[in-house]
């Protein structure tokens, strides 16, 4: 951070001040400087306002769901094993064609208020905070390749993961849609897929990770960090799809480090939720 130089005092009537002098090189305020953190002051980059800032971001949307998770699987475990429990992922909001359409659109709508947020956050004048985080139209090949490759990869073993869970009693009877046949039924399953992949993928890898980075922690803690809040909020669905995910993010964390883009884990995770909301019987899944 450059200072401006001093004026010269016309009227020297007390004792001289030092002019501030840069840091040198290798003290931790020059590396503090190099790397944007603040940590003494409330600046804008300071580490306790990075703390505060993603405690605030992570309060209104995964972290608050995680602490809802939790607290759901410890109620399904203490009223009977974890195989008899169910989770509904989209569920009825009101029993008339209209309302329900309402507030499934709604629920959409203010579920990605969090994403806006952060975009916000991680603006820069003069600079694309959609290219910053690679969430644009530049490599719309290689992000479709990508995309599809994690497909195969999350996808299959996820299938075979969720059933072995069920087999070993740890998981629960997964209801991808309890949602009655409209004709915007379908329409819905997909835009609420789109929610997820959008709200997830960018808070966690467009957001947090670098966060947590800014904050003090090595790359692969961060992704770890961010891995088990990932599964943390899928464990309302038992121990099965906590690992699953945990693994998923641990993957989704190292291939965002590796690439700087989220496009292909937006899309990816889309895809993976879209076959699971729209043909949850055919593939394993509860009816």
């Amino acid at each position: 951070m450059s200072e401006s130089p001093s004026t010269p005092a016309i009227h020297d009537a007390g004792p001289r001040v030092p002019a501030p002098t840069a840091p040198a090189a290798g003290s931790p305020a020059a590396k503090d400087e190099a790397s944007g953190v603040d940590h003494q002051g409330w600046g804008s980059k300071s580490r306790r306002r990075l703390v505060i800032e993603v405690l605030l971001v992570l309060g209104v949307s995964l972290g608050q769901s995680a602490i809802y998770s939790v607290v759901s699987l410890l109620d399904k475990l203490s009223r009977a094993p974890i195989s008899q429990g169910t989770s509904t992922l989209n569920v009825v909001r009101n029993n008339r064609e209209f309302f329900d359409f309402t507030y499934q659109i709604l629920d959409i709508f203010f579920a990605l208020v969090p994403v806006m947020l952060v975009f916000y956050l991680l603006a820069e004048p003069g600079k694309s905070v959609f290219r910053r985080i690679g969430l644009d139209w530049r490599h719309p090949v290689r992000d479709g390749l990508g995309a599809l490759g994690l497909l195969v990869v999350i996808g299959i073993p996820s299938l075979g993961l969720y059933a072995a869970g069920r087999a070993m009693g740890v998981t629960t009877e997964i209801i991808p849609s309890a949602l009655n046949q409209y004709w915007w039924t379908v329409p819905v399953l997909v835009l609420s897929a789109i929610r997820a992949g959008v709200l997830e993928e960018v808070i966690l890898n467009g957001y947090l990770l670098g966060r947590l980075e800014k904050i003090g922690l090595g790359p692969w803690a961060a992704i770890m960090l961010s891995a088990l809040l990932r599964g943390s909020y899928h464990a309302y669905q038992g121990f099965g799809p906590f690992v699953g995910n945990f693994a998923m993010g641990l993957l989704f964390g190292w291939v965002y480090k590796k690439y700087g883009r989220v496009a292909p884990l937006v899309v990816a995770h889309a895809l993976i939720d879209i076959a699971a909301f729209t043909l949850g019987p055919a593939l394993g899944f509860g009816g």
